[in-house]
C-alpha cells in the first residue's frame, strides 16, 4: 500500500514539474534541425523562423544542420533520439514525411512520430527545359514526350524524391511509358539545373524559387508551374491547368514539426508564434526576396494535409513500382 501510495505521489509531481516547465518554457536555448545542408530553400526558411520565433521567446533559437540520408539523418534525430520537450525541432518537408512514407513500407520515422506544429511555405514546382530547346510550351512538349519517351533524361536525387514524384505524376497524367523515360541522378536542385544548362538531361522539376535565377537569367526556360493559379514570381509562366494537364498534385512545402508526445501547451506556444509570424510585415518581405510563398497552416490542419498527401504519394509509388 505504501509503495502505491509512493507510486502516485511521484507521478503527481512528475506531472506538476512538467506542467510547470511547459508554463515557463522556454528557459534555455532551442535547437531547430536542418536535415540538409545550409543554403537550400529549407534552410533559408528555418533561419528566418528562427530568428523571429528566438526574439519573440526571449531565447535563442540555433539551425543546426544534419544533412544526409535524404533527410532521414536530421528527422530521426529530432523525431527518435531527442526529448520530447520542445526543445529540438524539425524544419520538416515532404522529402522525409509524405514522401517517406510513400516509397518505404517499413520507414524509419513515419507521421505518427510527429506533434503538427505549423506548415509555414509552400512552393509550386516547375517544369523547366533548356533555354535553346525547341518546345515553345508545355503542351508542345508533353505531346513529344508522350510519343518519344524513351528520349527523356531528368535528374533526381533518387527514385522517390521531389523531382522523381512530380515528374513521375505528370508522365501518368499525360499518358506517356514512365518505364522507357530515364532518370539521371543528381546532388540536388542546383546540380540537376546545372545539367539542365549545359544540356546533359532534358528536363528539370524543381522548385520556382531554385529556378527563377536561372529562367529570368535565360539560362533555362520553365514551361509550367504545377499550380492552381500562376505564381506571383513567375507571372508570365502559364500553370499546366492553363495547358490543359488536370491532376497534377505535387508540391514543395516545409514547416515545423516536434517529437510526439511534446506537451501540447508547447507546441500551441510554437503554433500561434509561427501564425504571428506569417502575418507579420518584415518576415513577408524577407519571404518574398527569397521567392518563397507563405502558406501557414495551424498544427491540426498542417497534419490533414501532410496525411492526405501521403495517401496520394503512396498510391502514385504502388502504380509506377516504386513502393519498397
Amino acid at each position: 500500500m505504501k509503495k502505491k501510495v509512493g507510486s502516485v505521489f511521484m507521478m503527481v509531481l512528475v506531472l506538476a514539474f512538467s506542467a510547470f516547465a511547459a508554463e515557463n518554457y522556454p528557459t534555455r536555448q532551442m535547437e531547430h534541425v536542418v536535415p540538409a545542408g545550409a543554403g537550400g530553400g529549407t534552410d533559408a526558411i528555418a533561419r528566418l523562423a528562427a530568428d523571429y520565433i528566438g526574439k519573440k521567446f526571449g531565447q535563442p533559437v540555433m539551425v543546426v544542420n544534419k544533412p544526409g540520408g535524404g533527410g532521414v539523418i536530421g528527422a530521426s534525430y529530432v523525431l527518435k533520439q531527442q526529448k520530447a520537450d520542445g526543445y529540438t525541432l524539425l524544419a520538416d518537408v515532404h522529402s522525409y514525411s509524405s514522401m517517406l512514407v510513400a516509397g518505404m513500407i517499413n520507414p524509419p520515422v513515419t507521421l505518427e512520430d510527429r506533434a503538427f506544429v505549423a506548415r509555414l511555405s509552400v512552393n509550386p514546382i516547375v517544369y523547366a527545359v533548356n533555354v535553346e530547346a525547341p518546345w515553345k510550351n508545355f503542351k508542345e512538349f508533353s505531346e513529344w514526350v508522350k510519343a518519344n519517351p524513351d528520349k527523356l533524361t531528368w535528374g533526381s536525387v533518387g527514385p522517390s524524391g521531389l523531382s522523381a514524384f512530380g515528374v513521375q505524376d505528370w508522365l501518368s497524367v499525360i499518358g506517356a511509358d514512365h518505364t522507357k523515360t530515364k532518370m539521371v541522378p543528381t546532388k540536388g536542385a542546383a546540380d540537376s539545373l546545372t545539367k539542365l544548362a549545359g544540356n546533359h538531361i532534358v528536363l528539370a522539376c524543381h522548385t520556382v524559387a531554385e529556378c527563377y535565377s536561372l529562367h529570368k537569367g535565360g539560362k533555362i526556360r520553365v514551361l509550367a508551374v504545377q499550380a492552381e493559379k500562376r505564381d506571383p514570381y513567375l507571372p508570365e509562366v502559364p500553370t499546366a491547368l492553363e495547358e490543359g494537364y488536370k491532376g497534377l498534385s505535387v508540391t514543395w512545402w516545409t514547416g515545423i514539426t516536434m517529437r510526439k508526445g511534446t506537451p501540447d501547451s508547447i507546441v500551441n506556444k510554437w503554433e500561434k508564434a509561427a501564425e504571428e509570424m506569417a502575418k507579420n510585415t518584415d518576415f513577408q518581405k524577407k519571404m518574398d526576396l527569397i521567392q518563397s510563398n507563405i502558406k501557414y497552416l495551424n498544427g491540426k490542419d498542417f497534419a490533414k494535409f501532410v496525411y492526405a498527401e501521403a495517401k496520394y504519394y503512396t498510391e502514385l509509388a504502388k502504380r509506377i513500382g516504386i513502393r519498397k
